[in-house]
């Protein structure tokens, strides 16, 4: 059954829109910001935060990367003015990383300085290998410069994390936690740059987990895996780790009864919202990175008639 999914998922992308917004509408707010808006009201009426994020990524036009920075400061106007509880990430491909570093960043601090004004926190994704360096890069300058308004995603299953880890603990300042994301990962890379075994996958995923704890990072621990969420659980405990030091993360829409079960344990969640009109992209890297759910969008398109 696996490979039948796989097959699907990979034939998917190939078909209609309107048949991949059959699966896309569960896990995306919609196309503008009123709807990012309704998604975040509801969530922040639950009690939980949410990172609010505008799909897009891989910019080769300098022109619709200014776009981009000028839609991001926009939003940040929006939400905080209608008094939204939580915060904003963004992908720096999304602002020409791959055809200007230079111009990137200075779209990206334009955000962030908006996101100092607005008392606001802007984290910055991490992508596949081509962009890590260059993101780390643009972290560092950032955090020096705005320490408590910027944090960077961290991927479990690269070989190089726990050592970019050690490495970024160095650049804490001024007293103030650096904060992280930490995430499996999900970008297809070759085995010599990621451990693809799922096992491994989640015993470093621990490991790193277990190092920011240790050495007082603030982590959003970002997983739908119950497991994983049982062993963060356990550490936390052992650890005594007050709950301003960490937070639970997962995607609009994915295991929302695993999120309810967390809220209702006392953690804090948030809960990434991303909406736009690039959203095809977005989801078609949801299907290659859980096959099964191509067969409930079949299901789906059946049960239209």
């Amino acid at each position: 059954m696996d490979m039948i999914n796989k097959a699907i998922a990979n034939v998917l992308p190939y078909f209609p829109k309107k048949l991949i917004w059959i699966f896309s509408k569960r896990y995306i707010a919609g196309e503008t910001i009123e709807d990012g808006l309704r998604v975040a009201k509801e969530l922040n009426s639950e009690g939980i935060e949410v990172t609010i994020d505008l799909l897009g990524e891989f910019v080769n036009n300098l022109n619709q990367a200014e776009e981009y920075k000028n839609k991001y400061i926009s939003i940040i106007e929006r939400f905080t003015s209608e008094n939204i509880t939580g915060n904003f990430s963004l992908k720096p491909s999304m602002f020409g990383l791959l055809v200007n570093k230079g111009i990137c960043l200075k779209y990206i601090e334009e955000i962030v300085k908006k996101a100092v004004e607005k008392n606001s926190f802007i984290r910055i994704d991490m992508e596949d290998s081509s962009c890590v360096d260059s993101e780390i890069e643009i972290y560092k300058y950032l955090l020096h410069k705005y320490p408590a308004h910027v944090g960077l995603v961290i991927q479990a299953y690269l070989r190089r994390t726990i050592s970019d880890l050690v490495q970024l603990k160095t650049f804490q300042l001024n007293g103030t936690p650096l904060s992280f994301r930490l995430c499996k990962g999900i970008y297809i890379e070759p085995e010599n740059i990621a451990f693809k075994k799922h096992d491994e996958i989640q015993d470093h995923y621990i490991e790193d987990l277990q190092y920011m704890f240790d050495q007082k990072i603030h982590v959003g621990i970002a997983t739908h895996d119950k497991q994983l969420v049982e062993r963060a659980y356990k550490l936390i405990e052992e650890k005594q780790i007050p709950s301003d030091m960490y937070e639970f993360q997962m995607l609009y829409g994915v295991t929302p009864e695993l999120r309810k079960s967390i809220v209702t344990n006392g953690h804090k969640m948030r809960v990434y919202v991303p909406f736009g009109k690039e959203w095809f992209g977005y989801s078609t890297r949801r299907l290659k990175e859980n096959p099964k759910i191509a067969s409930h969008i079949i299901k789906a398109l059946f049960a239209r008639g």
